[in-house]
């Protein structure tokens, strides 16, 4: 969060991460790139204080700077119906101060010592993070340990806040065609779930929000317990375990964190569609949303079989829609994601944009063909391990930062997953059979268990209506 006033939101329809798992193949020599037994982050060390706060280190001594993030096990899939975006207006709230460091201090320290920062928000967690010199890690420390639970709101603090949100939801959904149908589909195929609320919530919910409201649950759920702190960079684990206990070992543990059980969605039966025309919209575009199980809910080896179905399928330049579609002159582009990082069952999403005179339809089409094929003649052995290769190297070369290895712990550990998940990951990824991937094919890309999205232009002969 460079500033109070900005925030990073995840909204599920554009996260493009796909998948956390394969992050974090760091300072993997080239000779072992192929060795799906490596382990990940093998120096990582993992502490519990007793007010139950949960550390991991995970030490990179190659410049003398760290990178500290604090995770709370809360998202917006936890908020109260009715009460949609609150966990993401706290996470603005939460630089608002506290008695010793005032509103807008924390920040201040921040860039003084030429450090960053930053804050976001998603379905399962809520995460603060900053990147400093070794040095200043427990002024960091102290000053975290101290809004967890020193927080002042006051009323003239958060009137202003709230109406930064709603202008934040203005700019990025409802300015935005896609942001808008991307929204609807989301809520289509999460209709019970509160996966299928926008992270940064409904415009009317947003605006009846007050100073009460967000006390209630930053009291409910920013409590040690419910935290996970993860420091990477130029530290040892016992550093950062006696660091801790000097800070956050002296926050109370103020309650027992709620079990977190949510609405359950029925079983899709009927493929079901959304469409949006808007005058706005210069490209058409279409989205198809399934319902699959994420890391943490799938049976063993599903998870990583959905992975690298949708790399065969859809990720890159290689991939089976991308060479049917794009390179075909249909389409100028097409491709799919897996959001394997959830709490709950979680979603592959398939996209494409037409070339030229091409419509919609037939980008779909391609993309029923392929999706059949696989269904019918399953994929090669060769697929599957170039596509494992992909996605380790893909790693290796986009993951190699603090950041990035923090933040693929902290959202693995706030998501139901362990320390072990994340580290045999690529070992996890290795046990995958092309007869793994053909079955994930047939049992979740079943198309009256999705949603598709589309998004048109206003036709000429309806906006000579509508003007005239």
């Amino acid at each position: 969060m460079t500033s109070p006033n900005f925030s990073v939101f995840w909204r599920h329809t554009i996260w493009l991460i796909a998948s956390v798992m394969p992050a974090l193949i760091l300072a993997m020599p080239a000779s072992s790139q192929e060795n799906t037994a490596t382990i990940i982050a093998p120096n990582t060390s993992s502490y519990v204080l007793e007010n139950g706060l949960q550390i991991v280190v995970l030490p990179d001594h190659r410049a003398p700077v760290v990178t500290h993030m604090v995770w709370y096990k809360v998202g917006s899939a936890d908020e109260e119906r009715g009460k949609s975006g609150i966990a993401h207006f706290l996470e603005h709230l939460m630089f608002k101060g506290t008695p010793s460091y005032p509103d807008g201090e924390f920040s201040k320290i921040v860039a003084s010592l030429g450090g960053q920062e930053n804050a976001f928000t998603s379905t399962d967690y809520t995460g603060y993070f900053q990147r400093v010199a070794k040095e200043h890690l427990p002024l960091m420390m102290e000053m975290e340990s101290d809004r967890m639970s020193n927080l002042i709101l006051a009323p003239e603090q958060v009137a202003p806040e709230l109406k930064v949100v709603l202008e934040e939801r203005a700019q990025r959904v409802d300015s935005s065609p896609g942001g808008q149908l991307g929204e609807e589909v989301t809520a289509t195929l999460f209709p019970n779930h509160p996966y299928g609320t926008p992270i940064i919530g409904w415009e009317h919910e947003i605006a009846a929000l007050t100073q009460q409201d967000a006390f209630d649950f930053y009291n409910k759920y920013y409590t040690p317990n419910n935290v996970v702190l993860i420091v990477a960079g130029d530290v040892t684990g016992e550093e950062v375990l006696e660091l801790a206990r000097n800070t956050y070992g002296k926050v109370k543990r103020r309650f027992d964190v709620p079990t977190r059980r949510r609405a359950a969605d029925p079983v899709i039966k009927t493929a079901k569609t959304v469409t949006l025309i808007d005058a706005r919209v210069q490209q058409p575009s279409f989205q198809r949303a399934y319902i699959v199980p994420s890391y943490s809910t799938a049976q063993p080896g599903e998870a990583e079989s959905l992975d690298i179905l949708i790399n065969i399928l859809g990720r890159g330049a290689s991939s089976r829609l991308y060479k049917s579609a794009v390179k075909s002159g249909v389409a100028n582009g097409s491709g799919g994601y897996y959001q394997g990082s959830s709490l709950d069952h979680s979603r592959i999403v398939f996209w494409g944009t037409p070339r030229g005179d091409n419509k919609v339809a037939d980008v779909e089409a391609i993309l029923d063909q392929e999706i059949s094929r696989i269904i019918k003649d399953g994929v090669t052995g060769e697929e599957v391990t170039r596509a494992r290769k992909k996605m380790i190297a893909s790693s290796l070369y986009s993951q190699d930062s603090q950041e990035s290895m923090a933040r693929t712990f902290g959202v693995a550990l706030t998501s139901g997953q362990t320390i072990r998940d994340v580290q045999h990951w690529p070992e996890d990824l290795g046990k995958v059979t092309a007869q793994m991937v053909q079955d994930a094919a047939k049992k979740w890309l079943v198309k009256t268990r999705s949603v598709s999205g589309y998004l048109q232009p206003l036709s000429k002969s309806k906006s000579a209506e509508k003007e005239g």
